[in-house]
């Protein structure tokens, strides 16, 4: 009986000190996590300066998944696809970070012009073949419209005709318009992709 009671603080205090040596753990296992994130975001960087680019997507989609509710490694592979003009990629990787945090200035901001720039190609290339027409020529009237007022510009694209007119030579002489610009064989001008648009 007296060896019962001299084994029972015993282990009372071996499973104390198991339970503290488990929480300090999992404090020190918190503090690593960030630091291993920033240190994945930084080795990141390190292979885009190097100009290994494959291997820092690699190393974002590995943090990605690792950290699946920091917006931090989305935000650098939307970057990485802007700045390479994969556009595409890039407004998916930014939805993924604004799936984290839906205030991002970056990600909303790398989703905003990627997009237009994506339609810029798209209207150019339906310009070139003359098949901007029906609907689709009233909605890109309304996105344009939409587009000049939200931006404070008259003209979305300026042309090198409009630059050279802004900076008159002279003052001018006379009231009369000025001649129509030079078109090409579809009748749009041919150094503006948005000419029917204004």
């Amino acid at each position: 009986m007296s060896t019962s009671r001299t084994w029972l603080p015993c282990i009372a205090s071996l499973l104390l000190l198991a339970a503290c040596a488990t929480d300090g753990g999992l404090v020190r296992a918190d503090r690593t996590t960030s630091q291993s994130l920033d240190r994945a975001l930084a080795d990141a960087d390190a292979a885009l300066a190097a100009g290994h680019v494959d291997k820092a997507q690699g190393i974002l989609k590995n943090a990605a998944a690792s950290y699946p509710a920091d917006k931090a490694p989305w935000l650098h592979m939307a970057q990485i696809k802007f700045d390479r003009a994969n556009y595409g990629e890039a407004i998916l990787n930014a939805q993924e970070a604004l799936q984290r945090d839906p205030n991002d200035k970056l990600g909303n901001s790398i989703i905003a012009v990627s997009g237009l720039r994506l339609s810029t190609r798209a209207l150019a290339d339906l310009s070139q073949q003359n098949n901007l027409n029906g609907s689709l020529r009233s909605e890109a009237q309304d996105l344009a419209k939409l587009l000049r007022t939200s931006l404070g510009e008259d003209v979305l694209v300026p042309t090198t005709n409009m630059a050279a007119r802004r900076q008159p030579a002279s003052p001018p002489v006379s009231n009369k318009k000025a001649p129509p610009a030079a078109t090409g064989k579809s009748g749009s001008q041919t150094n503006d992709p948005f000419g029917g648009l204004k």
